[in-house]
């Protein structure tokens, strides 16, 4: 009876393997990204999630600091590095991006080009594919934190009803020190966070359009960790303009703050200041135009 167990379990095996031819040889696969770019985008994505995961029933004065500790938790510089490696990430999806990068490299030259060029890599062969891929992906995380943000904003006016939202904060300068410790703290990984990312990106989707300077760079990341020379992204992990909204969100969050009374204010802030105006920054760093936040 073993015998005959093993036999059909074989069996099985085999005809599984039939039904599933194994990859011409050549194919492209999806690459992982260095483990530098990884952390990157990690610092990204982290904070998108977790900002749009801030609960809008706000019950007290300790729900609404903490929803400024995570509105807060991020750093402009590392955010704007974020940006290009979560595009980065995204693109190494791109089985197509991966491939006419390969093909492009033959002559061992095309890295030393892109460290110098960066926006060469939106004419490598399968480019186009690639940045519709990352302007997709930073396009949905811009877009879910503007629906919680805009949800934390209407929350902001309705709960003015309670009386303990229309009470002034206590030392409003401590809380507004908290906060920018908070946002000099920055991100610091935690476990699950790599499976999160690749969670996030492999959701796939297209979006197209020229690619913008931040996908652009993304771009060349990825298409230098796909040539083995992922060390030398490092000088490609920023943008002025998308590096300018970000800290000009955060900037608009301290004097929002600082100017803020009662509770409800601080709800306002937040949404607006936390939320809204860097899901704005994502949004325009895929190449869509920006919004216009609406007080």
């Amino acid at each position: 009876i073993r015998l005959g167990l093993a036999a059909a379990a074989t069996a099985i095996l085999l005809a599984g393997c039939a039904a599933t031819p194994p990859p011409p040889r050549g194919a492209a696969q999806a690459v992982r990204a260095d483990r530098q770019i990884e952390v990157q985008a990690s610092a990204f994505e982290a904070f998108m999630r977790n900002a749009r995961a801030i609960d809008d029933r706000f019950s007290g004065p300790a729900a609404v600091n903490e929803g400024l500790r995570v509105g807060a938790a991020y750093d402009p510089k590392q955010m704007e590095a974020g940006m290009i490696a979560y595009a980065a990430v995204a693109a190494l999806q791109d089985r197509k991006f991966v491939a006419g990068v390969r093909k492009a490299g033959k002559d061992g030259q095309l890295a030393k080009r892109l460290v110098a060029r960066p926006d060469l890599a939106t004419t490598l062969p399968g480019a186009d594919s690639g940045a519709a891929r990352a302007n997709a992906a930073l396009y949905r995380q811009g877009e879910a934190l503007n629906a919680s943000g805009l949800r934390v904003k209407k929350v902001s006016y309705s709960v003015q009803h309670q009386a303990w939202s229309q009470v002034f904060v206590p030392d409003a300068k401590a809380r507004l020190t908290r906060v920018k410790q908070i946002s000099s703290a920055g991100y610091r990984p935690v476990s699950g966070d790599q499976a999160r990312l690749y969670a996030a990106v492999s959701d796939g989707g297209r979006r197209g359009g020229p690619a913008s300077p931040v996908v652009a760079r993304g771009l060349a990341v990825a298409a230098l960790t796909v040539l083995g020379d992922g060390g030398k992204a490092k000088s490609l992990l920023n943008e002025p303009k998308s590096g300018m909204c970000l800290r000009v969100a955060k900037l608009n969050l301290y004097q929002c703050l600082a100017s803020a009374g009662p509770y409800y204010e601080d709800i306002y802030c937040l949404a607006m200041h936390g939320m809204m105006e860097p899901s704005s920054c994502a949004t325009k760093a895929s190449g869509a135009p920006i919004r216009t936040a609406q007080r």
